[in-house]
């Protein structure tokens, strides 16, 4: 304590017990791909054993079913190489997020579609993965992408912090779009009712580096989109629908999909991937929970990533209420924690409402911790948010009007 020598008023900076909430991160992805062991470099300089990009530069090759950080294109290549042909749609995956508006992932290379079990088994422990894809190559069969879409599902409804970004397959049944009243010409993953994934269609078009130059490759999507949410994530916000944006480095789309062709498609959770003008743009923002067999309340791929932030943060930011007295002290304490949070999130628009009372309750009282509630030595906070919904049709009633006074 401080001494005082003299009478008088004294003011004293008090560290404060509790820290405001703060807003984890949306947009680090985890990328899960093939890349093959790559044990000679191409280039005869290089030392003995050591892998070498298409430049001839060697480099350390990342070990199998190890999560690497990484930040940047160049980082990727001392651990993965360049796009060559043993990495090809990992890499190219990896380099449309980061030209996308990417910042930061995490990437586990296997030798093959069986082994993705085991590389999100290593992703669980790593906290701050929000997004998670696995672009595959065109000749894994149709069984094994679906296994290992269901895996990748799975793993995000599981740990409720994360949200699966899903693949096509390259081809769909007879080469051929003529879709009219369904989607059974594309392959696509079961319902997930709480909507932890969203399934795009179709693989897009990019530039070849192993090819004769100005030749274009087809590649999965899910690496370029990851990179338009963390885009769309900086610019506007998670609650922001990453849809209608266009994606960089996508030269044309594999299969064109008209206006008719896109609504069932839509109505089946199929996001589409459309050419406008050679403008190629993600025009959709469904779940797997929009299927008719999902629960609606998660159709939207906004308010399902909204919601994973708004409960990820809560919970990092509420740890120091763990072991406090459970008391009407703490209660209040949390209220005010918690409530300051969503004013925030309700200013920046990710909330409904003309006022904060409007768009959202917290709820931390004698009525949510009764006795036995407290006895065993829990605290229940309730929070009721109204999340703002993307205005996914805009409808404009015309009619002729015969014009004032007539």
């Amino acid at each position: 304590m401080a001494r005082y020598a003299w009478p008088g008023v004294y003011v004293e900076e008090v560290p404060s017990a509790i820290k405001p909430i703060a807003g984890t991160g949306t947009s680090t992805a985890a990328f899960i791909g093939v890349s093959a062991d790559i044990t000679k470099a191409w280039d005869p300089k290089n030392k003995a054993g050591m892998p070498a990009n298409a430049s001839g530069q060697a480099y350390t090759q990342a070990a199998k079913l190890t999560p690497k950080a990484v930040n940047g294109w160049t980082e990727f290549t001392q651990g993965f190489g360049d796009i060559q042909a043993a990495n090809q749609y990992l890499a190219q995956a990896v380099f449309g997020f980061f030209n996308n508006g990417g910042t930061r992932c995490w990437v586990i290379r296997i030798d093959n579609a069986g082994d993705l079990t085991q590389a999100l088994a290593k992703l669980e422990g790593i906290d701050e993965v929000a997004v998670v894809a696995a672009p595959l190559p065109p000749d894994v069969p149709a069984n094994e992408l679906n296994t290992a879409q269901q895996a990748l599902i799975a793993h995000c409804q599981k740990l409720e912090d994360r949200f699966a970004i899903l693949d096509s397959g390259s081809d769909i049944a007879n080469n051929n779009l003529n879709i009219t009243t369904d989607a059974t010409g594309i392959w696509r993953p079961a319902a997930n009712p709480k909507g932890y994934g969203a399934f795009y269609f179709p693989w897009i078009l990019v530039a070849d580096p192993l090819g004769p130059p100005g030749s274009r490759i087809a590649v999965p999507p899910s690496g370029h989109v990851a990179g338009v949410y963390a885009r769309s994530d900086s610019q506007r916000g998670v609650h922001k629908a990453p849809a209608n944006e266009v994606i960089l480095g996508a030269l044309d789309v594999k299969y064109q999909v008209s206006k008719i062709a896109q609504g069932p498609l839509n109505l089946a959770g199929v996001n589409c991937i459309r050419s406008f003008n050679g403008t190629i743009k993600v025009y959709g923002a469904r779940t797997l929970a929009s299927d008719p067999a999902g629960d609606p309340e998660w159709a939207y791929v906004n308010v399902r990533r909204l919601v994973n932030f708004l409960r990820e943060s809560i919970d990092e930011g509420t740890q120091w209420a763990v072991f406090e007295p459970n008391a009407p002290d703490l209660w209040s304490k949390i209220r005010r924690n918690v409530t300051a949070f969503l004013n925030g999130e309700w200013t920046a628009g990710a909330l409904v409402g003309a006022t904060p009372e409007q768009a959202f309750y917290v709820r931390c009282d004698e009525t949510t911790n009764p006795p036995d509630v407290r006895a065993r030595g829990e605290v229940v906070t309730e929070i009721g948010v109204a999340v703002a919904r993307p205005a996914e049709f805009v409808v404009f009633r015309l009619s002729q009007w015969a014009g004032p006074g007539q």
